[in-house]
């Protein structure tokens, strides 16, 4: 009897035994299989890499900043869709600089970016609007380093000591906003030599005014772009200046003087340097209650030519006004009608520079994606500080090497990270209500200004 009780538990230990042999064959054999499967590890998690940008958003400046701002998101939201560079996800970290005026602040905007410099992941920065904000933040993004691109920054002494007449030849500026003596700031909108000479050239050639009453905002867009006119309309063309000079006048509610005064000489027009918020809307709408000037022409730049500017003008009447953009207009540009069809779609009208903040997106998007193609690392998380400082370097010598097709029109940097394209957009006021408010007349690329 013990015999065979044995012998049954010795069949019962030897089932038990090939049933637990069996078992772990079994795992070894869906590890094994499991092994070529997809399924990520933590290590080969998605990777988060950030876009900055930095546009006046609220306030006055928003029908300018917020474009930049939108173009910047449809350009990452491009990429994410199209799954550009895999294993990667972008996200557009976008801040606000405009301040307790209610107008852009080179305060707001330089936490902004140290802010932004802080975050690791964040490999380049869109922006910012206005020329002023970037005589403010460029030198703690060039010591960074991290690349910023603007496609709205005009004035020519950010990047290099000429012309004379504006940057006085002492390259001071530059040394003050490139302190490593390295470039890590590009723009997509050409300098206000060209801007200038462009609208002088209008003025004198096609539209046969030939003498001009002068007014700037006195920051470094607006004096700047009034010294280049200034330039080739009277040094250049010929044609005269009534003031002499440009009148320097910071924002300000009333201009009743300077405008009683350009009156008293008769210009063919009156010239204005400066954005709509710092005096361009006010000193149009005053024109109309001075005696002499209710039908004097009105030419500004790019810093006025929005669509707040255009509704608050155009029910006015009085004078012919005339604007201009840096650049291509996105809607002469035939590989730009998906952009602007899209873009209607999701944020209404395009403002000036909304084909410029996506191309300017899309410009860091390819040279993050050269840098991890040429092997460079994306820091791992928001603190690995000492892997970004590589990165980024490695995002800066790629947009170096920048050669971009896109809805403003082929894109690539010079020496000093200017734009290579030099064509200016001329405007006058349309409709309220059709696109921003203006009406695009004609593109120029003028001669040399700088003689």
């Amino acid at each position: 009897m013990l015999k065979e009780i044995n012998n049954i538990m010795q069949k019962r230990w030897s089932r038990i035994f090939a049933l637990a042999l069996g078992i772990s064959l079994l795992l070894s054999l869906v590890a094994a299989c499991g092994a070529g499967t997809t399924t990520p590890t933590s290590s080969q998690a998605t990777k988060t890499i950030k876009i900055g940008s930095d546009a006046p958003v609220s306030g006055q400046d928003q029908s300018q900043g917020l474009p930049i701002q939108n173009g910047a998101q449809y350009a990452v939201d491009e990429a994410n869709s199209q799954n550009f560079l895999p294993g990667y996800k972008f996200v557009l970290d976008h801040t606000d600089d405009v301040g307790p005026s209610g107008t852009h602040d080179p305060g707001v905007a330089l936490k902004n970016y140290n802010d932004l410099i802080g975050d690791a992941t964040v490999a380049g920065i869109v922006g910012p609007l206005n020329s002023s904000i970037a005589q403010a933040v460029m030198p703690t993004a060039n010591q960074a380093p991290i690349a910023m691109i603007s496609p709205a920054n005009t004035n020519d002494c950010l990047t290099q000591d000429t012309p004379s007449w504006e940057c006085a030849g002492s390259g001071e500026l530059v040394q003050k906003v490139r302190p490593t003596g390295k470039v890590t700031y590009f723009r997509t909108a050409t300098l206000d030599q060209y801007q200038g000479g462009a609208l002088a050239e209008y003025a004198y050639k096609t539209l046969k005014y030939h003498s001009a009453f002068v007014i700037d905002d006195t920051e470094t867009y607006g004096s700047g772009l009034a010294k280049n006119f200034i330039h080739t309309f009277h040094d250049v063309l010929g044609g005269t200046i009534t003031n002499g000079t440009s009148t320097g006048i910071h924002v300000q509610s009333d201009y009743n003087n300077a405008l009683t005064t350009a009156a008293s000489q008769k210009p063919d027009l009156i010239f204005f340097g400066g954005n709509d918020s710092t005096g361009g809307d006010t000193i149009r709408e005053q024109m109309n209650k001075i005696p002499g000037l209710q039908k004097t022409p009105f030419l500004l730049g790019d810093g006025s030519k929005t669509s707040t500017f255009a509704q608050a003008i155009i029910p006015l009447g009085g004078g012919s006004v005339y604007g201009s953009v840096p650049g291509l207009d996105v809607s002469q540009v035939s590989a730009a009608k998906t952009f602007l069809d899209g873009y209607q779609k999701k944020y209404g009208n395009a403002g000036a520079y909304s084909g410029g903040g996506y191309d300017d997106a899309w410009i860091i998007l390819q040279a993050v994606k050269a840098a991890i193609d040429n092997h460079a690392n994306a820091p791992a998380n928001p603190n690995d500080s000492t892997q970004a400082k590589t990165f980024r370097q490695a995002v800066i010598d790629a947009m170096k090497k920048t050669s971009y097709d896109g809805v403003t029109g082929h894109q690539s940097f010079d020496a000093n990270g200017d734009t290579e394209n030099k064509s200016i957009s001329i405007y006058t006021l349309g409709k309220v209500g059709v696109s921003d408010g203006w009406k695009y007349l004609t593109a120029i690329t003028p001669g040399s200004t700088t003689a």
